[in-house]
């Protein structure tokens, strides 16, 4: 984004939730702006909700170049340009959000991050989100109770894994679920807890499988920024944004187990059978996805066992 005067910047900020409805990734996006209201060194962010400004697997692309400044964006949608990127959807390898918060610091990240960082672009915020199954059909728990589903896995390790255990897929970005499910496309999806609430799901869905202690789905949704978008910021401005970005961050690690929590409310409500994974459950997936997932992971990708080996290695 060209800008005019170094002291007087507006940034647009995107991303494909709804606005104002609570979602936890929009209000992250919306503390940033309001934090650098207050912070007052001549940078207000304009926050575009909802797939209104680009389309949700676009935004990568248009921070890149500069069109787009910043995203609350799942990094697992620019895995097509960045096959690393895949490991932050790689089924069973967070499995709880102390798991996560204690990965936001490990060389595994470190070594994602330096990909994010080459491609340029800038990690504001980090932000873990576990996820959810769910099904029309029949409740999702063992890998045989996927057979004959259609269903949505938001990035190619969990639909490698998926088709593993003899599921079909049907791919999207969690913003158009709803009208798969709705029209028949899919029988089943698995996308986070919060996106499950903010596109009430739960009106077209019978039975959800609940993250708890074995949650098979996490997965990366930072805040990022456009590299060449804060190399035209002044230093004061920067360090306004990185202090507005911790509080971000630091509403999020509050909220995230919430997130769960309310997933379960609001599906119960809406009188959707809950069930949750047993241990055995996990374990009986963990193997299919390190027959498929992982193996392909590390064959297919660059350094991919050691991506794999770092994050396991973190306690």
């Amino acid at each position: 984004m060209p800008v005019a005067n170094a002291a007087d910047v507006t940034l647009k900020a995107s991303h494909q939730w709804p606005g104002g409805k609570g979602d936890v990734r929009d209000e992250m996006v919306q503390i940033l702006a309001r934090e650098m209201e207050k912070a007052n060194v001549g940078v207000k962010i304009q926050v575009y909700p909802g797939g209104s400004l680009f389309k949700p697997k676009e935004q990568w692309g248009a921070m890149v170049k500069g069109q787009l400044d910043v995203s609350a964006f799942p990094l697992d949608y620019a895995s097509g340009r960045h096959p690393e990127f895949s490991a932050t959807l790689m089924p069973g390898l967070v499995r709880n959000h102390e798991r996560a918060a204690r990965l936001n610091t490990s060389p595994f990240m470190d070594d994602i991050k330096q990909v994010i960082t080459d491609a340029g672009v800038v990690v504001l915020a980090d932000a873990w989100l576990a996820g959810a199954f769910a099904s029309k059909k029949q409740c999702i728990t063992s890998p045989d109770s996927m057979k004959g589903q259609v269903t949505r896995a938001a990035g190619p390790a969990f639909e490698q894994m998926l088709v593993g255990a003899g599921g079909s897929i049907a791919s999207m970005p969690s913003s158009e679920i709803y009208t798969g499910l709705q029209t028949g496309v899919l029988d089943a999806a698995n996308t986070s807890s919060g996106s499950f609430v903010s596109y009430r799901l739960y009106e077209q869905v019978t039975c959800l499988t609940k993250p708890g202690a074995n949650a098979l789905w996490f997965m990366y949704e930072p805040i990022l920024m456009s590299k060449r978008s804060w190399d035209k910021l002044s230093k004061e401005q920067q360090d306004a944004l990185m202090a507005a970005a911790k509080v971000a961050e630091d509403y999020f690690a509050g909220q995230a187990k919430g997130l769960d929590d309310k997933l379960v409310k609001a599906y119960e409500d809406a009188g959707v059978e809950v069930v949750e994974m047993s241990a055995d459950d996990y374990n009986a997936w963990l193997a299919i996805a390190k027959e498929t997932s992982y193996k392909n992971f590390a064959e297919k990708v660059e350094g991919g066992q050691q991506l794999i080996d770092k994050a396991l290695a973190v306690e």
